[in-house]
């Protein structure tokens, strides 16, 4: 997920266009880090050693792994632990900015050190970016508000049903203390019980939840799109009720409401907006608690 956060921020800044930023996070469903730069960001080669087994590669059909042991560079164990971290979000990412010729690595790592500035992240919190495990990267967005830690973890689990279902590369971004929403496009609904909580989904993204949660495609985000996003939901708040029952906290699910044109909603208490983008489409998580809301 490191490259949908960084990546915009390139682009933003000017580094990379808008095509290049979504084609490489295209590649990345699919890519592969390559040995030889995962073997010098671990420490376990040197940089003039990887470019020597690249060369031997080019001219030998054998894999980097082997060609790498036979010289001594590598122990079979070590490409092993390797071969596992393949997958890295951060690497891939870097990977595909690197042979572009983009950028190289002394200026990755000058933007890196801006982006974290401009987000106010620390060393921690870029670690926890570049993992790509969801647990530890939505807290990052959401620390800073003075929310509950329950709708905290409210968050955190739709973001991981967001993850699962729908899309591995969405971005997520600061929540928000609101007062009132005003959308269009609403999927919602409501616990009842030991807490009082009213669960939304808004906006242009809808579209894609619907879609891929619902198996259909939909010419525009209508009451059958909004009644799949309504099931995505339901699926949410039922892990959910489960999870706090095995606290003892009584949850009773209501009905899910939709609203396809311009509503507004309204609380006199806790109310926050969790904003999430599928590609440039987004869609605004919107979460009431322990308050009278009003929807209109």
């Amino acid at each position: 997920m490191f490259g949908v956060y960084f990546g915009r921020y390139l682009q933003d800044v000017g580094v990379i266009t808008k095509e290049q930023y979504e084609d490489i996070i295209e590649k990345s469903r699919t890519a592969r880090v390559k040995m030889g730069l995962l073997a010098v960001n671990e420490g376990m080669m040197t940089p003039a050693q990887a470019e020597e087994v690249n060369q031997i590669q080019a001219m030998k059909d054998a894999r980097f792994g082997d060609i790498a042991v036979e010289k001594g560079y590598l122990t079979d164990e070590q490409v092993g632990q390797l071969l596992k971290k393949q997958g890295d979000s951060y690497l891939l990412f870097v990977q595909e900015i690197v042979e572009r010729d983009i950028l190289d690595l002394e200026q990755i790592q000058k933007h890196l050190n801006r982006y974290k500035k401009s987000e106010r992240f620390t060393a921690l919190d870029l670690d926890a970016l570049k993992s790509a495990d969801i647990d530890k990267i939505i807290p990052l967005f959401t620390k800073e508000c003075n929310a509950p830690a329950v709708l905290k973890d409210y968050v955190a689990l739709m973001a991981r049903n967001i993850i699962r279902f729908v899309d591995n590369k969405v971005r997520f971004e600061r929540m928000e203390a609101v007062n009132t929403y005003t959308g269009k496009c609403i999927a919602s609904q409501g616990f009842s019980g030991d807490y009082e909580i009213f669960i939304g989904l808004a906006g242009p993204g809808n579209k894609i939840i619907g879609e891929k949660f619902g198996a259909e495609e939909f010419d525009e985000i209508d009451e059958d799109c909004l009644d799949a996003v309504c099931e995505f939901i339901n699926v949410s708040n039922g892990l959910y009720a489960s999870k706090l029952s095995e606290e003892e906290v009584k949850l009773n699910m209501m009905p899910p409401n939709m609203y396809v044109d311009v509503t507004t909603i309204s609380s006199d208490g806790l109310m926050f907006v969790v904003p999430c983008f599928f590609k440039d489409e987004k869609v605004d998580i919107i979460i009431c608690m322990e308050s009278r809301w009003s929807i209109s």
